[in-house]
């Protein structure tokens, strides 16, 4: 099945259900290794909201949520440079800090988010993203929790977007190639 968002096609990559069983795995992760200890779950907006919102209720910890905003994209292209557009709000000094991200291709926006979020001195600082391009990837900085590795292509759905389209589809979408 395809999907057409302005001049675009994207085919299906990842479907709702091959989501929802890897959240639950990562949930599961989370709990364990986090058991005993309370959470600050930061989401990066715009793209992690909907994969924090199923995660988060994977989680069997307390936890708090908190988001903040970056942006490094225009259209299919990263521009290279971030943006911070929404700051964070909550102290997070000597505390267990999960940053929830959508995708992590370049890196370049979590290696400023945690550069970032490190100068608030939490006691630990992890990350969870759903999508991972590991042959985009340009830093050695660990991601602790990876949903799926996938190939280094454009994708929408799932939160994820193409100028602002496609956020609202329960599965993932990867451009076509023509």
């Amino acid at each position: 099945m395809s999907k057409i968002l302005k001049d675009k096609t994207f085919e299906i990559y990842l479907t709702a259900e091959e989501i929802k069983l890897r959240n639950s795995q990562l949930g599961q992760a989370i709990t364990r290794d986090f058991l005993g200890k309370e959470l600050v779950v930061i989401g990066v907006l715009n793209g992690s909201f909907v994969f924090m919102a199923d995660i988060c209720r994977y989680i069997d910890l307390p936890l708090t949520t908190s988001f903040i905003k970056i942006s490094s994209y225009s259209g299919i292209e990263s521009t290279g440079e971030v943006r911070s557009i929404l700051g964070l709000q909550e102290k997070i000094e000597g505390k267990f800090v999960l940053v929830v991200e959508d995708i992590v291709d370049t890196g370049i926006s979590m290696d400023y988010l945690l550069r970032a979020l490190s100068e608030h001195n939490p006691e630990q600082l992890s990350i969870v993203t759903l999508l991972h391009k590991p042959d985009a990837f340009q830093f050695n900085y660990a991601l602790d929790y990876v949903g799926f590795e996938i190939p280094n292509k454009f994708v929408i759905g799932y939160g994820l977007d193409y100028d602002g389209l496609g956020r609202n589809l329960p599965d993932i979408y990867q451009l076509s190639t023509p």
